[in-house]
């Protein structure tokens, strides 16, 4: 990784993800001074940041589809309200995300045409478009559990892939669109059952260990490549279809609170757990990673900004082998 490069600079920003030209990125900000995140657009340099959602509700987890006219993301701008409001958790969870009522919508890549693909009253979101422009992969809460789903880019034919009990999400399609990356964490005890019960009921998250699993784009052949007792995530795939890259806080055992700690760093692993790298090295968070459709370049979310050392910002790199 060299020439390291900071493209945003307001506000809190994640999930930056390239568009399949390699020549722009989508991702979300509450810059502008908005208190949720909306979806914005920009060139790889991070010239011409342009807001793309609505300017009302919580927005997520954007991608481009092929020929970069059209995009995907999720949003509750059918909810009345500006944003919407966060789920009460126990004050003795260290961490957790909400799971707000998201819809996932396609849209202009101006953000025009604003068209709803799936209608669920639970979570919907993490859609991440086939490079075959087929098919569009997300996490979704409506069976009651948190699982993986498969349904064509128009929202038709919708498919689950996952079935075990606990969390599977942040499903990414191969570069050749036959496998899915994962992330996931299936309780075992009767104490994590009950907690997971309660996370589900009351429409949070809280930290657990995550592991990445690989499977089949139609859900068969599942296997499971890490298992370290750490948080693994974000992961995404090389252009190489061959290795994966994800985030995770493996390095950052602490003796005083007997657990991991917060410092993210970015590893790539073979599709069959093996040939583990890591590929960061600093003190704090970084993830969300993703390489150009050329493998040239990376990009990712970071807290390097001194100056916003709680938020998070966008960054890339070039990348040579």
């Amino acid at each position: 990784m060299s020439d390291l490069t900071q493209l945003t600079f307001k506000g809190d920003n994640g999930e930056a993800y390239f568009s399949f030209d390699g020549q722009q990125l989508i991702y979300q900000s509450n810059r502008g001074g908005f208190e949720c995140d909306k979806i914005w657009t920009m060139n790889i340099d991070g010239s011409n940041k342009t807001m793309v959602s609505p300017n009302h509700g919580a927005h997520t987890c954007a991608f481009f589809q092929p020929g970069e006219k059209q995009i995907v993301f999720a949003s509750t701008s059918h909810l009345e309200g500006s944003c919407p409001s966060k789920p009460e958790w126990p004050p003795h969870i260290r961490y957790a995300w909400p799971l707000h009522p998201y819809n996932i919508y396609r849209a202009n890549v101006d953000g025009s045409d604003l068209t709803p693909l799936t209608d669920n009253p639970k979570y919907d979101a993490e859609p991440i478009v086939s490079a075959d422009g087929k098919s569009i992969v997300f996490g979704s809460q409506r069976e009651g559990d948190f699982d993986i789903y498969r349904m064509d880019v128009n929202g038709g034919n919708l498919q689950r892939l996952t079935d075990t009990e606990g969390y599977d999400g942040g499903p990414w399609f191969s570069p050749d669109s036959t496998k899915i990356v994962w992330r996931a964490w299936h309780p075992t005890t009767a104490a994590e059952k009950s907690q997971w019960q309660e996370n589900m009921n009351q429409d949070y998250i809280q930290s657990t260990p995550l592991d990445i699993w690989v499977m089949d784009a139609d859900g068969n052949n599942k296997i499971r490549l890490t298992d370290n007792g750490a948080t693994n995530w974000a992961p995404s795939w090389h252009p190489d279809g061959k290795r994966i890259v994800f985030s995770s806080n493996m390095d950052d055992w602490r003796d005083d609170y007997k657990t991991f700690g917060h410092n993210f760093e970015l590893y790539l692993i073979n599709r069959d757990g093996s040939g583990l790298e890591r590929i960061t090295y600093n003190q704090v968070f970084d993830s969300f990673p993703m390489f150009s459709p050329d493998g040239k370049k990376i990009v990712f979310g970071s807290n390097r900004n001194p100056n916003k050392p709680r938020a998070t910002d966008i960054f890339i790199a070039d990348w040579t082998e």
